[in-house]
């Protein structure tokens, strides 16, 4: 059933109505095309971002952000197989493995907050049509 409701929160079945002058729409208009995006995703985007929802990124960000989740969910997975060994008694692994594990988690993590940091600055550029 989670799956289902999972289903049900992604649908697009609400509408919001919002009025622009033609000026106003082509600018719109000209944004979403330069962030690759459709008008409607392009507004909805901004609006979630506004609410504090989700935030704004464009299709490079995305990109980055799910190699580098593909990055800690592997390392997750190695320290988890760790902790496990130790934690049932088996020989731990060599004390070089747990620290290596622990270093590319740090790094991982740094990383990631430091491309959370610029994909901030790059969205706020965009919205205001300015280049980085």
């Amino acid at each position: 059933m989670a799956g289902s409701h999972s289903e049900a929160s992604k649908r697009k079945d609400r509408v919001a109505h919002i009025r622009f002058s033609p000026t106003e729409f082509d600018a719109l208009e000209a944004a979403a095309r330069a962030a690759g995006m459709t008008v409607s995703a392009f507004v909805r985007s901004l609006s979630m971002e506004g609410a504090g929802v989700r935030p704004f990124l464009g299709e490079g960000d995305r990109a980055v952000l799910g190699l580098l989740a593909d990055g800690m969910r592997t390392i997750g997975g190695n320290l988890n197989q760790i902790a496990r060994a130790i934690n049932t008694g088996r020989a731990p692994p060599a004390i070089d493995d747990i620290a290596g594990s622990v270093r590319d988690a740090h790094g991982v993590a740094t990383a990631l907050a430091a491309e959370l940091a610029e994909m901030t600055k790059r969205s706020a550029a965009a919205r205001r049509g300015e280049e980085i």
